[in-house]
């Protein structure tokens, strides 16, 4: 569109001339400064605001997922945590079972696409399971979805665990959360509350899909969660699981744009 974009290559933070661009809120997406502190290096002149586009390290003064707790937002904080793709999928999950059949406990497994924290080929990393050819294997690793949704949601402290099943696909990933309610339900009961949700409060973060479809078919889909509701079973009344694809890119990428122009909204 004839539009230029400054380009600015600078180790630390603060040596960035944010002042020569007017920029007021900053999207910290280079997965290094990922602490208040680290992160906070960007404020000053024109920045008022840094959105880290990952779980933070340590705290900071707001993680939030948009349709679960944005409600909460001061214009007071700074540097503010999108959480991950994965919390923001299953935050919309646990949001519509929690607020309308009581979650008692869960556990839930992300299969998801390989990642840029993954090597190649097999090679050294911290992580010996990351460590092996990402194209090659699924690889099982941690992910801190459960404990961020503590954040967001602080009654389920203690109440919910879940793990990683890195898989060689380059995009598109899925929770798989499975649950012990508080109220017996049924499938037909669980799915009508997800359809509710998805053309109502959550409209535009859940999309509900009766369609018999594969994670391709998910690629570009700007939504933070999809809810599969072919494969929504309930046993014995009370364990209820579900299945929430995500983009783990571009839908991650949209909730980005989503919070920096809410935040903008909200500046002093």
């Amino acid at each position: 569109d004839g539009k230029a974009i400054r380009v600015f290559t600078e180790r630390d933070p603060k040596n960035i001339p944010w002042q020569d661009t007017g920029a007021e809120i900053i999207a910290e997406a280079s997965g290094v400064f990922r602490s208040k502190e680290d992160a906070g290096a960007h404020l000053g002149s024109t920045v008022k605001k840094v959105v880290i586009t990952a779980p933070a390290k340590g705290e900071v003064d707001f993680t939030t997922v948009l349709g679960a707790n944005e409600g909460d937002y001061s214009p007071d904080f700074n540097i503010i945590s999108n959480a991950s793709c994965t919390t923001n999928c299953f935050a919309m999950i646990v949001k519509v079972l929690h607020e309308n059949f009581g979650i008692k406990r869960g556990e839930m497994t992300t299969i998801h696409s390989y990642t840029n924290d993954q090597q190649i080929l097999d090679a050294p990393h911290k992580d010996l399971r990351r460590a092996r050819a990402a194209a090659l294997s699924i690889i099982p690793t941690s992910t801190g979805a459960a404990s961020a949704i503590q954040i967001i949601y602080p009654a389920l402290k203690g109440k919910l665990s879940s793990v990683s099943m890195r898989v060689p696909t380059a995009d598109v990933s899925v929770v798989d959360f499975t649950c012990e309610v508080e109220k017996d339900t049924t499938p037909e009961e669980v799915n009508a509350k997800f359809k509710q949700a998805a053309q109502g409060e959550l409209k535009g973060y859940l999309r509900y899909v009766e369609e018999e479809l594969v994670s391709s078919d998910f690629i570009g889909d700007p939504h933070s969660a999809i809810l599969d509701s072919q494969l929504t079973s309930v046993v014995v009344g009370n364990l209820v699981k579900v299945i929430g694809w995500y983009d783990n890119e571009y839908g991650y990428s949209s909730r980005v744009v989503d919070l920096i122009e809410y935040i903008g909204e909200r500046l002093k």
